[in-house]
Formats: C-alpha cells, structure tokens, sequence
C-alpha cells in the first residue's frame, strides 16, 4: 500500500487500518496535510487548515484507540466542512472579506457529532461566496475540478467535493439548498446525499434559505456516504426544524440485488430532454445495470417539475434577501462579489405578493413529486444534460433574456431543484466519465425519511459498477499547473 492508495481509500477502509493499528490518526492526517501542501495551490479546495489542531486531536485519538477506548469507525478519520458550517474557534468564512469570521463562537451540531465519533476537522473547504452559487470571482482562489482543471467543478460546496475526489481528506460535509452537495459530487466523481429537510439538524450552519436548506455529507463510497448521515442525522434541540424520528442503520439495508424495487424515470428530468451524446449514452448504461440487478425501471411524467427552478428564485433567494440586505448588502455593497450581490440584490426586489403565490405554487409542485411515490419506491434522474462544463461557459453572468434560458432555466437545476423544492432525499452517484476523462453522474431520490432505500438502490448500483474505483491521476493533471506557479 503506497500513499496514494491510503488517501484514495473509502473510510471503512481507512478505518479497518486504525482500528488493527496497522496506521495511526496521525499517519493518515500528516498523509492529507502532505497532500494538500502539495496539491491546494491549483485545486482552492481549501480556505482553512487547521494543521497542528489537527494533529493534536489525531495523537489524542491515537492514544484513546491504543488504550482499548475505540469509539467507531469514524475514530480517527479526518473531515473537513463547508466553510458555511461553523466550527467554533475555526472560523467560518463564507468565502467573503467582510469579516473574517461570522461563526459568533458556535460549532455546528452536525461537525460535533463527527467529533463526538473521534472524527478529526482538518480544516473549511473553499465555496461560492455565502453559498450562493453564483460567484464571478473568489476571494480565496478558483476552486478547480481535480480530474481536469479546464472544467467546472459546480457550484457552492465545491470545495468539499474537490477535497474528498482529490484525495485530500477522507469526507466533507456540504450545503445543499437547491443542489450545491449534489452538483459539487456530479462534477467532481463523489457521491454527495442532500438529505431530507429535519433529518439533520441545522444548527451552526449559516444559512438563510428557511424552507430548503440542509446539510450533508460527500464522500467516495454509498456505504462511507450512508455512515456520515447515520452519524450527523437525528433530533437537535437546539434546531426545531428537526425531526424527531428515528434513525435507521442504513448499511442494514443495503442489498446485492434490487429485486421487487419499482424505479421511477422522470422525463423531465432526463430522456425526454435534449440530451449530450456521451450524456445519453451513460445513462442508457446505467438504466441497463439497474434493470440487471432486478430493478423496475419505467418512465414517468412528472410536467410541474420544471416549475421549480423559477419558485425557488422567487422563494428562497427572497429568503436570503431578508437577511443579507439588513445585515450586510447595504454596507459591503464593494465587498461582495458581483455575481453574489447581483443574485441577493435582485431576489430583494421580490414583492411579498409575489413571494407568497410562489410559495403555494412550490406546494403544488412538491405534491407532483411525492405524489410519484405512491407507485414507485424511488426516482431516477439525471444530475445535468450535459457533463461538467468548461470553466469560461459555467460562469453564471447573465447579459440577455437567453442567457437566463440557458444558463438558468435549462441548467442542472431543472435536474436538482425539483428534489429541493419536495424536501425529499436524493443522493448523486458516480455513473460514467466522458471521452475527456471527466466525471457524470445519476441521481436517486426517495420518498421523505426513506434514505434507506435511497442507499440501497444507490450502493447496489455502485457495487455493480467500476467508476467508484477510479480516483484522478494528479501528477498528471496538477503538475503542469504546479510546476507553472513554482517558476512564476
């Protein structure tokens, strides 16, 4: 086993290693720290790393595993956070420069319940600026797609996605409002979960978006994805957004087959677009594996879903408006990034009128989705048309009416919106890589509270596949770029 092999490897892997002793914490967050020195300056995935807190938590970990006080297979495993997610005396940046921390002294309850499993925080990953999805420019760096920088790596938890397919720590939590887990584990060859909204508490997480927000974890693997949520999920007091129902072992659900499960294509969302050649192609394949584990695949119109990327403008952009405008537009107005501050600026002038007729509207269309569920156990779509875009087509400035069309309305948020907008789970899983060599991605959503079947379908998909196993090369798609900047 060689170093690149270690980095590469799922938790439960990694785990195995710590837990027989054959590596210590330490090993395995020097191994990230080496690498991030290494690897950070062309990918931005990181804005804050706490190295020597880092080391300090893994000797004391170390300690604990070798005087018989294992707590699980999380004990020692390094993780890093959305820089929206705060984590106490490690600031919380928001990838802005309005002030250097805006966390006001709270760590989020799901960062301290990764802590309470001996999970180690290696530091705050790069993102669009406040979450948003929007940025033009980044204070911090442009976060970079590791499989090949010429492409976009999506949008706002993207440096958690580029940190975990990188190889530069073992899992990272995200934010997902209308697909910013989701699109950063798309692009970058991850599995990325938004769970259902009240699965997992928000308390910590700076955000805004009252109805939709969530947080949840990009990881490698299903099963290492599956063990975050089991571990961050449950009922906080602290958040009465949350719910009080149980959490599952998901592993326990996990089969080698998908006899008897019902899967729900949606049109919309999928074949019944104009899709990209290599885009299609990768989702008949993936069609095929499903029916061949055993699976009911059929296809399902489900017309209100195209709806949902215009609500969620008028809802929950107004959502952030509300607060960002009092709190901090007015005054950093030169401070924010012109596509953040265009996006938050333009949802403020939402009338109320407006705002509550959408509301009611999104009702109809998350009636639509959960209305599916009658029939099928889970939903299969798409995660874009088309693959992860080059870098100069995927910046979202909007100049004409076409634009919006195109760079809004026909985007991977006709395929992420709808889901977000249902406060149902869904979860992206690796399903192919263009001729480029870059990442694409299915998505499966379920039913709300049922992320058991969702992982089921999801990790039988997964074992049944290779794309898993396939990590970037870094050598040889950082080196030029690494090289450059040392000559500079």
């Amino acid at each position: 086993m060689n170093d690149n092999q270690l980095a590469y490897m799922s938790i439960a892997e990694q785990a195995a290693l710590i837990r027989t002793k054959e590596i210590s914490p330490l090993d395995l967050v020097n191994l990230y720290l080496a690498r991030i020195e290494k690897w950070d300056g062309v990918l931005h995935s990181w804005i804050t790393v706490c190295a020597e807190r880092a080391r300090s938590q893994a000797r004391q970990a170390e300690s604990e595993i070798v005087n018989g006080r294992y707590r699980g297979p999380l004990h020692g495993i390094p993780f890093g956070a959305k820089d929206q997610i705060c984590t106490g005396e490690v600031p919380t940046t928001m990838a802005s420069i309005i002030q250097p921390d805006f966390s006001e002294g709270m760590t989020a309850t799901a960062v301290q319940k990764l802590q309470d499993a001996g999970a180690i925080l290696l530091g705050k990953n790069n993102l669009h600026e406040f979450g948003k999805g929007s940025s033009v420019n980044f204070h911090f760096g442009e976060p970079k797609n590791p499989w090949n920088t010429a492409h976009e790596p999506s949008h706002s938890s993207t440096g958690s996605g580029i940190s975990v397919a990188a190889g530069l720590v073992s899992t990272s939590l995200g934010e997902d409002t209308g697909g910013s887990i989701r699109g950063p584990a798309w692009a970058n060859g991850v599995v990325g979960t938004r769970p259902t909204f009240g699965r997992v508490s928000r308390y910590g997480g700076i955000m805004y978006a009252w109805t939709q927000d969530t947080i949840g974890p990009l990881t490698r693997t299903v099963a290492d994805n599956a063990l975050v949520l089991q571990t961050i999920a449950g009922h906080d007091a602290k958040d009465p957004l949350s719910s009080a129902r149980a959490v599952p072992e998901y592993a326990r659900h996990f089969t080698p087959d998908l006899k008897g499960v019902r899967l729900g294509l949606v049109r919309e969302m999928s074949v019944g677009q104009a899709l990209h050649p290599e885009v299609d192609a990768m989702l008949k394949a993936a069609l095929a594996v499903l029916r061949s584990l055993g699976a009911t695949v059929e296809e399902i119109s489900l017309p209100r879903v195209k709806y949902a990327v215009p609500l969620q403008f008028l809802t929950s952009d107004p959502d952030v408006a509300a607060v960002f405008v009092r709190k901090w537009l007015r005054k950093h107005w030169d401070k924010f990034d012109v596509g953040t501050r265009t996006r938050i600026a333009a949802a403020a002038l939402v009338p109320a009128t407006v705002y509550a007729r959408a509301m009611r509207a999104r009702a109809l269309v998350r009636n639509e989705v959960l209305s599916a569920f009658a029939k099928y156990d889970a939903l299969i779509t798409l995660m874009n048309f088309v693959p992860p875009l080059k870098l100069q087509d995927s910046v979202e400035k909007i100049d004409t009416r076409e634009d919006v069309a195109a760079r809004m309305f026909k985007s991977r948020r006709i395929c992420t919106y709808p889901f977000s907008v249902a406060n149902v789970p869904a979860l992206s899983v690796p399903s192919g890589f263009t001729a480029g060599g870059v990442p694409m991605s299915v998505q499966i959503a379920a039913k709300p509270f049922d992320e058991a079947l969702m992982y089921r379908v999801a990790h039988a998909y997964e074992q049944a596949t290779e794309w898993h196993r396939r990590h970037p090369d870094l050598e040889k798609t950082l080196e030029p770029s690494r090289a450059q900047m040392a000559g500079a």
